[in-house]
């Protein structure tokens, strides 16, 4: 099953490695490396905002024609890409050269859809314990995500396993069949959460005397150090 979606990236061999890759970003630019079995990685530069947003919608589990100067455009996937921490911008990323006959191993992001008994009529709270399913296929087999039907879970003991997943025909699910992968917590008692916020009452409590103990311990070693400066002049 191929994903309707085409998406395509145009990309720059480059030269700057290093800490001078800086100017590439300045200039509006993401460093980029090409991986493959059997070959040396490819080092190349592309337009951010473009990459941006082929990474938004494409993931790690859709084909992308990658065109790399005036070459032929290749088939990647985006194996990685590297956020700066304080501005979320992409300051690096990762491609795997797929071949069309050879099967590959990525992650598939998990879409929930639906609606639940249990949390519609019993008031419950949907949990989901997975985000992404990695799996083994063949590129023409990759889809961009895969449905949970969460109308399965009609009470509070039903669940959603690894093994229950729907998968399209010649992928491979590699994570354990047996991971639950979403389920339906019963509400709490106004007891149950009385209890959980006198305990993060006290978490609280316990976290700021611990500061004010630390900030006391601080000012004490500053006057210490203080009053020995003064002695010493």
């Amino acid at each position: 099953m191929t994903d309707q979606n085409t998406f395509n990236i145009k990309a720059q061999t480059r030269e700057i490695t290093g800490k001078k890759v800086k100017a590439l970003r300045r200039a509006g630019l993401v460093p980029a490396s090409i991986y493959s079995h059997g070959e040396q990685a490819t080092i190349i530069s592309m337009n951010a905002a473009e990459f941006e947003k082929v990474n938004e919608n494409a993931g790690t589990s859709t084909l992308v024609n990658l065109k790399i100067d005036d070459k032929n455009a290749i088939k990647v996937i985006i194996k990685d890409a590297q956020l700066n921490p304080v501005n979320g911008k992409v300051i690096h990323a990762d491609f795997y050269k797929v071949k069309m006959d050879e099967k590959i191993k990525t992650e598939i992001p998990l879409e929930f859809v639906g609606e639940s008994d249990a949390v519609a009529q019993l008031d419950g709270t949907l949990i989901t314990n997975k985000d992404n399913i990695e799996v083994e296929c063949l590129p023409n087999d990759l889809v961009s995500e895969i449905k949970i039907d969460i109308s399965l879970l009609k009470t509070f003991e039903d669940q959603i396993t690894v093994a229950d997943l729907k998968l399209p025909a010649g992928m491979e699910v590699l994570d354990d069949p047996e991971e639950v992968v979403c389920f339906v917590e019963e509400p709490r008692s106004e007891e149950e959460m009385a209890e959980l916020e006198e305990s993060a009452a006290d978490e609280e409590k316990e976290a700021i005397e611990e500061m004010n103990t630390e900030a006391e311990g601080e000012k004490a070693e500053g006057e210490a150090d203080s009053e020995e400066k003064t002695d010493k002049e």
